[in-house]
Parts: structure tokens; C-alpha cells; sequence
């Protein structure tokens, strides 16, 4: 399954999560129940997953953690946030780089519009 495949799956299981849970919870809650509907969807899905920078040509285990990684090919990137601000966007473009995948999702929970609070990140699709 191709990256934007997953993209289109995930994007469903997205929307199935904001309308049961709806807006203003902690990330944490909308990670497990993302989690959840991804693997109820059939797609492999793990939560918290380390990711280690290499600086130069030293690993360093930092402490990063994507919050979602689905068929270790996307990753989601989760916030409740009132206002997404330019650094969660670089945030996940970052992520991109140190992970190698080409896409990343930003979600942002707490809005009143889910759709307008995916935002797409590529590199190299």
C-alpha cells in the first residue's frame, strides 16, 4: 500500500475519532483513539515511536517520539491546540528529515472544522 492510499484510510479514521470524541481533550486521548480505528481499519499502527537523530554520523537517542506511525510509512503528528503556530508545521517537516518517510500528517483536535485541520506534509512523493 502506497502513501497516499494509507493517507485516504487515515484521513477516514481521523473524522470517525473528532466525531465520537469531538474537540478540547488532551492529544494523548485522541493518540489512543486513533490508534484504535487505524488498527480497526485494518492497518498496522504504533504509537510513541522513538525516533533518534544522527548528528553528523553520531546516533543520539533524544527523546523524540512520533506520536503515530502507520504501516512505518506515514506519521501523524497530533495536537489539541488552539491555534497551530508555524513551528508545529516545520515540527513535522523535521520529522520528515529524521525519519526518512515522505509524508507526515498534522492534526490539530481542537478545532470546529476537522477537515480544515489536516494539513499534508511530503517530501520526495
Amino acid at each position: 500500500m502506497e502513501e497516499n492510499d494509507i493517507s485516504y484510510i487515515v484521513r477516514g479514521c481521523i473524522f470517525k475519532v473528532y466525531n465520537n470524541l469531538g474537540p478540547g481533550l488532551l492529544e494523548s486521548t485522541y493518540e489512543a483513539a486513533l490508534g484504535f480505528e487505524l488498527m480497526s481499519a485494518g492497518l498496522q499502527a504504533k504509537v510513541q515511536v522513538a525516533l533518534p537523530m544522527t548528528y553528523q554520523t553520531v546516533k543520539v537517542d533524544v527523546g523524540y517520539r512520533l506520536d503515530v506511525v502507520v504501516e512505518d510509512k506515514v506519521f501523524i503528528e497530533i495536537k489539541s491546540v488552539e491555534n497551530l503556530m508555524d513551528v508545529h508545521h516545520k515540527q513535522v517537516i523535521t520529522y520528515l528529515k529524521l525519519s526518512g518517510m515522505r509524508l507526515g500528517l498534522l492534526v490539530n483536535f481542537n478545532s470546529a472544522d476537522i477537515s480544515k485541520s489536516i494539513f499534508r506534509k511530503v517530501t520526495g512523493l
